[in-house]
């Protein structure tokens, strides 16, 4: 059986990641500050984990019992937590009007938790010579969208996705950035229903977890390594649909 691992699977991407990766028979372990109570199904192991705090990731990364990591999934992310303060929406205010916080919660909750982690399983894979990381990225890193925290975050995602792939190659790991399209998380289902967004083309968390699996399963995986790929997309050219049957359409850097 392979293992795979889920960085901040509590709930949204991560959580149907897991999900989608455990119903492939992957051995899931499944990190998160809540995830003791998250809604996932029984047989994925469950480890509450604060990835911002680097001895509780080695600790979460100490009970693959196997030591043996075939797939890493992070997904950990607190940067769309605190949007509205004192009755104000500042996710998109000016960069020199934006909270501290966001910083944090993005860079150093989001991207150098993606690092630290990138490194317990890189040191499980290359012994094997194989294995996937996947970073959940976004197409801020391309284009402006929202504000200026959120662009750093993802563009330094994808750098962490290119360079960890040029050492890793060579040691026969593939690295790769996923971009999601519009995913029915709970955030994105709540603007919904209240009329802000068009669900016509979104995905299911889950779509992203059947994504991943794909890749995991591409014979031709390495080729693929230090790429961005979009999900929906990879989900086009390896057969992949989604849990309702739809083959969504890929979002572009035009159309995002």
């Amino acid at each position: 059986m392979q293992t795979a691992f889920v960085t901040g699977a509590s709930r949204g991407v991560g959580r149907g990641v897991a999900i989608g990766l455990a119903d492939a028979g992957f051995k899931v372990f499944a990190t998160g500050r809540s995830i003791e109570s998250a809604d996932l199904p029984t047989d994925i192991v469950r480890i509450a984990c604060d990835h911002s705090q680097d001895d509780q990731t080695a600790k979460a990364f100490q009970k693959i019992e196997s030591g043996q990591l075939d797939v890493l999934v992070n997904c950990a992310w607190g940067g769309y937590e605190r949007m509205m303060e004192n009755g104000q929406f500042t996710w998109m205010v000016p960069f020199w009007q934006q909270p501290p916080h966001r910083w944090t919660s993005m860079i150093d909750a989001g991207v150098r938790a993606a690092f630290v982690a990138s490194s317990f399983a890189a040191r499980m894979m290359i012994p094997k010579r194989q294995g996937l990381i996947v970073n959940i990225s976004f197409w801020p890193a391309q284009k402006y969208i929202g504000n200026v925290i959120y662009g750093v975050a993802k563009a330094a995602t994808d750098t962490l996705t290119r360079d960890t792939a040029h050492e890793l190659r060579p040691r026969g790991v593939t690295v790769v950035s996923l971009y999601p399209g519009l995913v029915r998380t709970e955030a994105v289902l709540a603007a919904a229903q209240a009329g802000w967004l068009d669900l016509s083309n979104s995905e299911s968390p889950e779509f992203i977890g059947r994504v991943v699996v794909a890749l995991a399963r591409d014979p031709n995986l390495l080729e693929r390594t230090g790429k961005v790929l979009v999900a929906a997309a990879v989900a086009l050219e390896l057969g992949v649909t989604d849990v309702d049957g739809r083959r969504p359409v890929p979002l572009t850097l035009e159309t995002v």
